[in-house]
């Protein structure tokens, strides 16, 4: 601000453009510039007062030409679409606006793409990669196989609120277009008998997350399939437990590899000896500690209040009755 009330939006990039084209690589560049300022405010002044405002205008944009690179830009648009959108959207703000309406832009724009990042959690069909026991992408590996009467899914990304719904639909969806693959073949592919879900990449879940997995499994089992989840990690693991949604699923629905998972399914459900709870074992100990300190903690809070109540009975409430008593003696009399 200066002693005119007035900011200069403009003066910040002239100054980087000097810095940048001058090949300043440290701070102590603005140290020099602004003695250089000074000096020139004091003594050279008077040498610029008859120089036309579009000599000026061109010297800052001749300047502010190498701060622009095109190259980015177009690796930009190459790499991801949504970030060149970002990076135009913000030049044209600037450029017909002010710096304070593109920075709305640029914050706008990744504001909603990290929302439709968050809200749509990619998933992917799994297949058996032949003569081994790992399941990847079949989009991205080609050679992936089916197992038979086996639906793999792999969900990328946290489970929450803002994308339970999609996902619910999702899984409807990949189950719906593998019974009418299945029922295209004639009768050559067997029917659809199990559903896995490897939870590998869900780093957290909510409570809506949790609701979203119990009513799949619901939704699995009207249709006579069984839901499997496959590799669940210690957060998923502990609030899962802690929602007491880990007995509706079952232990034998629980895997801690697609491997086991595919190989209990292949076998019969319970017949594979790599159940989650033998796998990591002192997560439902760890639990059931927190949970007993937290009741504890309760049994304390409940036991203060009602001391405290004991206390105000028999210490405020005479007081008060004898209180009203003087006062309806003073109003008797």
């Amino acid at each position: 601000m200066t002693c005119v009330n007035c900011e200069n939006n403009a003066g910040i990039f002239s100054r980087s453009a000097v810095n940048f084209n001058a090949g300043c690589k440290t701070a102590m560049s603005n140290v020099v510039m602004s003695i250089a300022v000074m000096i020139t405010l004091l003594l050279l002044i008077p040498l610029f007062r008859y120089t036309p405002l579009v000599v000026l205008a061109a010297i800052i944009f001749y300047a502010m030409l190498g701060l622009l690179k095109y190259e980015e830009v177009v690796h930009l648009w190459k790499v991801d679409k949504f970030d060149f959108v970002i990076c135009f959207s913000t030049y044209i703000g600037v450029v017909f606006g002010s710096v304070d309406n593109g920075l709305i832009i640029a914050i706008s724009l990744s504001v909603v793409k990290l929302l439709l990042v968050v809200a749509r959690p990619k998933t992917y069909m799994l297949g058996n990669l032949p003569n081994t026991m790992s399941y990847r992408s079949m989009e991205q590996y080609g050679s992936a196989k089916r197992i038979a009467g086996i639906l793999i899914l792999q969900i990328e990304g946290p489970i929450n609120f803002a994308c339970s719904n999609y996902l619910r639909e999702r899984i409807g969806r990949w189950v719906y277009e593998e019974e009418d693959r299945i029922q295209s073949s004639a009768g050559y592919e067997p029917a659809l008998e199990h559903v896995i879900l490897d939870l590998g990449a869900v780093g957290s879940i909510d409570t809506s997350g949790i609701g979203m997995l119990q009513e799949v499994r619901k939704f699995l089992e009207l249709r006579g399939f069984k839901l499997i989840l496959a590799n669940p990690g210690n957060e998923v693991i502990k609030k899962m437990y802690l929602a007491r949604c880990i007995d509706d699923f079952g232990e034998e629905s629980m895997y801690p590899t697609v491997c086991d998972a595919g190989s209990a399914c292949r076998d019969g459900i319970g017949n594979c000896s790599g159940g989650i709870y033998k796998v990591d074992g002192t997560i439902k100990h760890e639990l059931k500690k927190r949970q007993l300190r937290s009741n504890d903690e309760e049994e304390n809070r409940l036991s203060t209040y009602w001391h405290k109540r004991t206390e105000f009975r028999h210490d405020v409430l005479p007081q008060s009755g004898a209180l009203l008593q003087s006062i309806q003696h003073r109003k008797d009399h």
